[in-house]
């Protein structure tokens, strides 16, 4: 793959990125805010402190939260468009779209899924603040691990697939998978700081909407940026195409 191709490929990452987190920021607001809302008002209701806000709470949630998701998106996007470069022909024979989809899926999976179920989201007033650097580093260790895992296992497939045929090369890689995330999640340490009064619908509630966030980035990303990496990959002879409409078009003289 040239340079012009991966340039093109970064720079529709990039668009497809943006798109997808518009998506997501809907998601985000409609879902996601109400709960942030919720657990602020618990939050104010067990403080005895009041300090002033130097950004309002209506700002956060509209003006913040919509720079916060398009950036990340268009950041996201232009890095899951390079390791798009690096995977395809690699993975399988796969065509643009469908590699984009297992990409997406593969990301999905690994960079958010994993962490998630060993450290999940959780809202405003729910953990210690002397423990946030604590928690910030457990996570990006277990998305590191995850990221890591999953490139092994897929070389592990690989590698076992002329032996063991493609079926059985993915179940056992993805045993392997599942034993080494199982043992990471024996190994950390959890961390559970949930006040005991704190409500247990709204802590789930959240949680399934921070999931609904990502899902729909990944998900929406694999769709757009499929239809766009296929258009650079696999370009449609259109001269050709109207040549031939043309010509059947065109009667024939006897």
């Amino acid at each position: 793959m040239n340079s012009a191709t991966v340039r093109n490929l970064l720079v529709r990452g990039m668009l497809a990125g943006l798109a997808a987190g518009l998506l997501a920021l809907v998601v985000a607001y409609f879902l996601g805010e109400p709960r942030v809302d919720s657990a602020i008002a618990y939050e104010e209701s067990h403080s005895h402190e009041h300090g002033m806000e130097v950004v309002s709470r209506t700002m956060q949630s509209t003006g913040g939260l919509a720079t916060g998701v398009l950036v990340y998106g268009v950041a996201f996007g232009g890095i899951a468009a390079l390791a798009y470069c690096f995977a395809i022909g690699r993975i399988g024979r796969f065509g643009p779209r469908a590699s984009a989809l297992l990409l997406a899926a593969a990301g999905l999976l690994a960079v958010y899924v994993v962490p998630f179920l060993k450290y999940p989201a959780n809202p405003p007033s729910v953990g210690d603040p002397d423990t946030i650097g604590k928690r910030t580093t457990l996570y990006f260790l277990m998305m590191v691990l995850s990221v890591l895992l999953a490139i092994a296992t897929v070389i592990l497939g690989k590698r076992l697939a002329p032996r063991l045929g493609n079926w059985n090369a993915t179940l056992a890689a993805g045993a392997f998978f599942l034993l080494a995330i199982g043992l990471s999640y024996a190994f950390l340490p959890a961390i559970n700081e949930v006040p005991k009064d704190f409500s247990a619908t709204l802590l789930w509630q959240f949680r399934l909407s921070a999931l609904a966030i990502q899902l729909t980035l990944w998900t929406a990303f694999g769709l757009v940026f499929g239809v766009l990496a296929e258009r650079v990959l696999s370009p449609k002879p259109a001269k050709a195409a109207e040549q031939r409409a043309e010509a059947r078009a065109t009667p024939v003289a006897r």
